[in-house]
């Protein structure tokens, strides 16, 4: 792969003069634009610079600036929303942000089919709004709903709680439009429900974080929507005592929708939020939620309530849908709850068999003390995903080195445990090299194979997604 690089030609302004010559002045932002320049990834200090930013409105848009770029060797980092957790949306180094919000039409609608093709730039709040209107559902439930959209979500291949039973956004993409170098719109996929001609170029995209194109549309299938849902929520003493709870959820057989937990750290961060007060020795809370008909979700959730309930400190098991909703408000707030702690936080998505979940759980703890920093994890148990976090004052350049010395042990934790550096949130930028400490080296040689393939001039967001530090 040919490094990424710029021509000395070539500076900002003249940058900027070009891309308003394909796109128009009122699309082409100078690249001190800081809402351009970072992601949720800012409280570890990791903000870019960029030489330009471009809103293009159509696909046909991100082609032409792809394709000047990349004639004048000119990095590109595409944008949706910029909530990751990665650092895949932050320009490192100069070059054009490619933001797709102004690309927000559904193009296609056919709800008697369950299908939908969208713009990528369309949030995802959004989309599930236009879903339940006609009485579908579209399952995975990434955090930041309002402002993350379709196109990101595909890029990283996002989850959320009730990836436990539905799977991750990837698993509901049959098509996909995009742009891949040196600036050609191609089609892989579509309307259809089943494709196994040629390699699976679509699944290649979905994830690739924009190392290897620019998802520009999808088509995405749909579901009719659960009748009903509730959620049961029971605290226990120990971590163990809950893990133990969650194998019991997989051994009865029950088919609950999403299997979530908090630690010691993560609920003595939140209690004081939840919506009803929770024991004093409460040190572990699992969340399950049961989806479907009335009928099969008054019995599922009477079955929860039950198990979750043998050897439970408290539990609570709401029976309308506004409590239900206000536990899983709670829930969504964890991670603000967490930053709050401290003020900032460097937080991982590790992976691990479900069996291991209880050792991996002590471990982030433990990890935290031997660099002197308080420690927790939340997550989606079902998954063995992890929100193994270190919590630190932006303010604290000491604390934040250390806190990225810890996640390079977590990263290491997962892969002695059998798992992954990652479940839903990416490698990107912060994650960068790790992936080498999970895969044997021929497999190693085989993703840089496919970067050199889609990509020959490694311009399309440089530094992402690498997998060896050595590249």
């Amino acid at each position: 792969m040919v490094a990424a690089r710029r021509n000395p030609g070539n500076d900002s302004a003249l940058i900027e003069r070009e891309l308003e010559s394909l796109l128009g002045r009122d699309a082409v932002l100078p690249g001190s634009a800081s809402e351009y320049l970072a992601d949720a990834t800012e409280s570890r200090s990791l903000r870019g610079s960029a030489d330009a930013v471009a809103l293009p409105s159509y696909a046909d848009d991100v082609a032409r600036v792809m394709r000047w770029c990349y004639e004048h060797d000119v990095p590109i980092v595409p944008r949706g929303g910029g909530t990751g957790f990665a650092g895949g949306a932050v320009p490192l180094g100069g070059g054009v942000v490619i933001s797709l919000e102004r690309l927000h039409s559904v193009t296609r609608f056919n709800p008697e089919l369950w299908r939908i093709r969208l713009d990528a730039g369309v949030r995802t709040a959004d989309l599930r709004r236009r879903a339940r209107e006609s009485g579908l559902y579209f399952p995975p439930d990434p955090g930041a709903a309002e402002q993350s959209q379709v196109g990101g979500n595909v890029a990283t291949n996002a989850g959320g709680p009730h990836a436990f039973k539905y799977g991750v956004t990837g698993a509901w993409v049959t098509g996909l439009q995009a742009v891949v170098a040196p600036g050609e719109l191609i089609e892989v996929g579509g309307p259809m429900r089943k494709d196994v001609a040629g390699y699976d170029l679509k699944s290649l995209l979905i994830g690739s974080e924009g190392t290897l194109g620019i998802i520009t549309a999808a088509w995405l299938r749909l579901i009719p929507a659960p009748e009903a849902a509730l959620p049961v929520a029971a605290c226990y003493q120990t971590a163990r005592e809950g893990c133990e709870a969650i194998k019991s959820v997989f051994a009865d057989g029950l088919a609950v929708a999403a299997l979530e937990y908090l630690d010691a750290g993560a609920l003595r961060a939140t209690r004081k939020a939840f919506p009803v007060p929770l024991p004093a020795a409460a040190a572990f809370m699992v969340i399950a939620d049961a989806d479907g008909s009335a009928q099969e979700v008054a019995r599922l959730h009477a079955e929860l309530t039950e198990l979750l309930g043998d050897g439970a400190l408290s539990i609570h098991a709401p029976r309308d849908a506004r409590a239900a909703a206000e536990l899983w408000r709670w829930r969504d707030g964890t991670s603000l709850g967490v930053t709050a702690q401290r003020g900032g936080k460097v937080s991982e998505d590790i992976v691990v068999p479900l069996d291991r979940l209880v050792d991996a759980i002590a471990a982030t703890v433990e990890i935290g003390q031997r660099h002197r920093l308080p420690a927790c994890s939340w997550g989606h148990a079902g998954d063995g995903n992890l929100h193994s976090t270190f919590m630190i004052s932006p303010e604290d350049p000491d604390a934040l080195r250390r806190a990225e010395d810890a996640a390079e042990e977590l990263f290491e934790l997962a892969c002695e445990l059998g798992g992954s550096i990652s479940g839903e949130h990416g490698v990107g930028w912060v994650k960068r090299g790790a992936l080498e400490h999970q895969w044997a080296p021929a497999a190693v040689g085989l993703h840089e194979a496919i970067k050199d393939a889609f990509d020959p001039k490694g311009l399309l967001n440089p530094g992402k997604k690498v997998a060896r530090r050595s590249r």
